[in-house]
């Protein structure tokens, strides 16, 4: 049976910041689920408060153990897509979380505005990617591998669209960070004195157009990615993992299912899982793309070209910021800050970064 750690990155994926309490869930809407998915009833629930983003719950019914995910910013098409690929990609072998259905047979509930869907739940921990061995994140590489092969074979029979022949991804110009910086400064200018969160950004901001404006030649060139492309994960990273007795037992949260260079989710699952506390751990950066390559042998120009293209990305964008001033939601302060030291480090480094993802650390 498959089991849900903990973390509420991984069961649930929402976006509201009206300030109302989101991990309040009322009675009634609770019971017209348990009666939807046929869970009997609910002894205990507990909200999952330590992620990022989300909101989710772990239920305690007469029917077992669940996690309850309420999902507020994926189409429902695209989530019922992405929910129905699941069984077939457990069929392959691929160690997943399967949705519960509803007494209707539908994979989501729709409940007064609400939509829900629910998972068992599952022993398992995440571990950070510098808390495994070389054998595992080696192993853990040949497992993204062998995730993008499965989802290449699965694609007519879980009726998913073909891949095109090609896929497009935006390079960022320096002027236009430029100005987006602008902006946020500005923002940050008009709030006065402000926290120490304000003044961490401020300077950020300031450094960070000092970066663009010494780098801005090295911006990568042209809008088509290296190397081949097909369905993948879209969030594989350790949050989304869980881990038992060694081995990897299941891949969690697949909100972000979709179409993208293969090299382009191998390098960014390196550096989440190995960008730890600013610096890259390039062992295990260069340990998890052998292992990947160990079962699909990417060309190293793929994997160059991805982690520039990553790196520039990282350069030009300024998520977090704009979560926290555009939409007042405060959940991944703490990522900015840890990536912002991690951009200065792999800039300064950039030669010797990209060495490791092409394989001659």
């Amino acid at each position: 049976m498959c089991v849900w750690a903990a973390d509420p990155r991984i069961v649930a994926w929402v976006t509201d910041t009206s300030g109302a309490d989101r991990t309040h869930i009322p009675a009634a809407d609770l019971a017209e689920l348990t009666r939807a998915y046929d869970i009997d009833g609910v002894l205990d629930r507990q909200h999952l408060a330590d992620g990022l983003m989300n909101v989710n719950w772990r239920l305690d019914t007469r029917a077992g153990r669940f996690v309850l995910k309420r999902v507020t910013d994926v189409p429902l098409d695209r989530l019922r897509r992405n929910l129905a690929v699941l069984p077939v990609l457990a069929s392959y072998g691929v160690p997943i979380c399967a949705p519960v259905s509803t007494v209707n047979g539908e994979v989501i509930a729709e409940i007064r505005g609400g939509v829900y869907c629910l998972f068992p739940w599952s022993a398992g921990e995440h571990v950070r990617g510098t808390d495994l061995s070389l054998a595992q994140t080696s192993e853990l590489g040949a497992h993204l591998a062998r995730l993008h092969a499965a989802l290449g074979q699965v694609v007519d029979e879980a009726g998913m669209p073909a891949v095109l022949a090609s896929v497009t991804a935006e390079v960022t110009e320096a002027g236009r960070a430029v100005q987006k910086a602008d902006r946020l400064a500005g923002v940050v200018s008009a709030r006065g004195a402000g926290d120490s969160f304000d003044a961490a950004a401020d300077v950020a901001l300031e450094e960070r157009k000092i970066l663009l404006d010494k780098h801005a030649h090295l911006r990568p060139e042209g809008d088509t990615p290296a190397g081949p492309q097909g369905w993948t994960h879209g969030d594989f990273q350790y949050r989304n993992l869980l881990w038992a007795d060694g081995e990897l037992v299941a891949v969690l949260d697949w909100d972000r299912l979709g179409v993208r260079p293969y090299a382009e989710e191998v390098v960014r699952t390196a550096q989440v899982q190995f960008g730890v506390e600013g610096v890259f751990d390039l062992e295990r950066v260069s340990a998890f793309v052998s292992g990947y390559r160990s079962v699909v042998p990417l060309e190293p120009a793929a994997l160059l070209d991805s982690a520039r293209r990553l790196w520039w990305k990282r350069m030009t964008d300024f998520w977090q910021l704009e979560f926290h001033y555009d939409r007042d939601d405060h959940s991944c302060d703490d990522l900015f800050i840890a990536d912002e030291a991690l951009l200065h480090w792999w800039t300064e480094r950039l030669d010797e970064v990209e060495r490791a993802f092409g394989g001659a650390f």
